[in-house]
């Protein structure tokens, strides 16, 4: 995808609210370092992750920043943090860069990407 895609979403939700800017940017860095063919798209608003299939994504909103799973329903939740009632879909509400490690979010990017990687 589009460097300047990205670049320019990312203006804008810096634009938006540098708070939800600074969260953004930490996720992307642990998403992109979960492994080197981690690709990342400008896609529905928000960035959307791949290994080959999507597994995540990162979408700014008002009041918060979700980190959604496609397949988040089939995704263990120990930590009991995935949110939604959907068919599939599951999602974790961030609203401080603290949250990150406060909701485990490592554990379960690694359970999403190796689910995308089996489906």
């Amino acid at each position: 995808m589009s460097a300047d895609r990205i670049d320019k979403l990312l203006q804008d939700i810096r634009l938006l609210n540098e708070d939800h800017y600074a969260l953004v940017q930490a996720l992307r860095e642990q998403i992109l370092k979960l492994d080197k063919g981690v690709t990342e798209e400008v896609k529905y608003g928000g960035l959307l992750f791949s290994v080959n299939k999507p597994f995540c994504g990162v979408f700014s909103y008002a009041k918060h920043v979700t980190l959604e799973f496609g397949l988040g329903a089939s995704l263990p939740d120990k930590y009991k943090m995935l949110e939604g009632e959907g068919k599939y879909r599951r999602h974790i509400k961030l609203t401080s860069q603290q949250d990150i490690e406060d909701k485990h979010v490592h554990a379960y990017l690694l359970l999403a990407m190796k689910a995308a990687q089996q489906a």
